[in-house]
């Protein structure tokens, strides 16, 4: 009766047997699950879906074999009241954020704020030249500028700035999220490098057969450690800002990451490495770490990896004071570069898909730091990482 949903899954790129095939049907037969066509969903995805890379591929057969099964509303009908709220904002044409120059370099617009603070007396709103809100002016709230500095606006709307005015909330990753890290934990195992550890915890069989021959019989139990992951990871973690729209996929990361490794430390950092880290992005401003420090605590036999989109202003990576929320007093390329001298191996994982690495030069410019390194954020991505690892 499902033979066609079976082949239609197999030609989909689901890699389903005929075994899995036969616990589905065995499973209808036993009256696992009642007449309704949820349920049967469930049910033949459990059966035949045996890694979550392919649950999307499954859905597609699926809706095109039950047709009118999933129906997708109108996303029009269920926009929240506050989304539309923000069409009272001023929204510019393409046209008109063509004809907007950018300041000319980061010397030229940091010297261009100090003007203007000192000049400006009061409120503006919609001009092209003072602090304010809703025009094309580089300093200021909820208009447009291709390089300018965000103040007073609680979250990105272009994403073009270079630097933000403001104090921003971060929220550490979660690292209890279990949906969706099963395989991102067998990737990761691929890393492991077993060797006994620990207190004599642990049955050894063949020891035990081997000793109670050698006592002529007589049972001669022996134990010994367990076997551990010895293998050790940093990992350092991009928070906040344009990583919001990846957080879902960089907790599973981190809880798969933080499951499988008894040696991990984690540190975040915004952006790009600079002088400081933190492990609590909630008190973030009080309580930092020195990179430095971690520099020199962690040896060359850890294995380091680096999690972020890379997407920034090319100044946060090559000038001093470039660093979006604080004056940096070196440039963030730089401790890059010492943090790979630290620990050779290292991997930066990007959640940005592949094919939109080259729009972005802040991107190419990692790209350069960890020549052959950078890996996206999906399975296959994070295999090649963990091959660049073992290297």
């Amino acid at each position: 009766m499902f033979s066609g949903f079976f082949y239609g899954l197999r030609a989909g790129g689901v890699p389903v047997s005929l075994k899995e095939y036969l616990t589905l049907l065995e499973a209808m037969r036993e009256g696992a699950i009642d007449y309704q066509v949820e349920h049967f969903y469930y049910l033949a995805r459990a059966c035949m879906v045996k890694d979550e890379r392919y649950i999307d591929r499954f859905d597609r057969v699926f809706a095109e074999w039950f047709e009118g099964v999933e129906r997708v509303e109108d996303p029009f009908a269920s926009l929240p009241e506050e989304w539309l709220k923000k069409l009272g904002e001023r929204h510019f044409t393409q046209e008109e954020m063509d004809r907007v120059k950018a300041a000319g370099g980061w010397d030229k617009l940091m010297e261009t704020l100090r003007k203007r603070l000192e000049e400006q007396k009061g409120r503006h709103q919609g001009g092209s030249k003072w602090v304010g809100t809703g025009g094309t002016s580089p300093f200021g709230a909820h208009g447009y500028n291709p390089e300018g500095v965000r103040i007073g606006q609680n979250e990105s709307r272009h994403r073009r700035a270079v630097k933000v005015w403001d104090r921003r909330e971060f929220k550490n990753f979660d690292d209890s999220v279990e949906l969706g890290t099963r395989n991102m934990k067998v990737a990761m195992r691929k890393l492991r490098r077993l060797a006994r550890a620990g207190h004599e915890e642990e049955f050894d069989l063949s020891g035990t057969i081997e000793a109670t021959a050698r006592n002529g019989g007589y049972v001669d139990i022996r134990m010994h450690p367990s076997r551990e992951n010895a293998v050790k990871v940093l990992l350092f973690l991009d928070v906040g800002g344009s990583m919001d729209d990846h957080v879902l996929l960089v907790d599973q990361l981190f809880s798969a990451a933080r499951s499988e490794f008894k040696h991990f430390e984690h540190f975040y950092f915004h952006n790009c490495l600079y002088e400081s880290v933190w492990k609590d992005s909630g008190r973030r401003h009080e309580e930092t770490i020195s990179t430095a420090e971690i520099l020199r605590t962690y040896g060359s036999d850890y294995r380091a990896i680096f999690v972020g989109d890379a997407s920034m202003s090319p100044y946060e990576l090559v000038y001093s004071g470039g660093a979006v929320e604080h004056w940096n007093e070196e440039p963030g390329a730089l401790w890059l570069q010492r943090a790979r001298g630290a620990w050779e191996r290292s991997i930066w994982i990007n959640p940005v898909a592949e094919r939109f690495w080259d729009y972005t030069p802040s991107i190419g410019m990692v790209q350069e730091m960890f020549p052959g390194a950078m890996v996206p954020l999906t399975l296959d991505g994070i295999e090649r990482g963990i091959r660049t690892l073992q290297a």
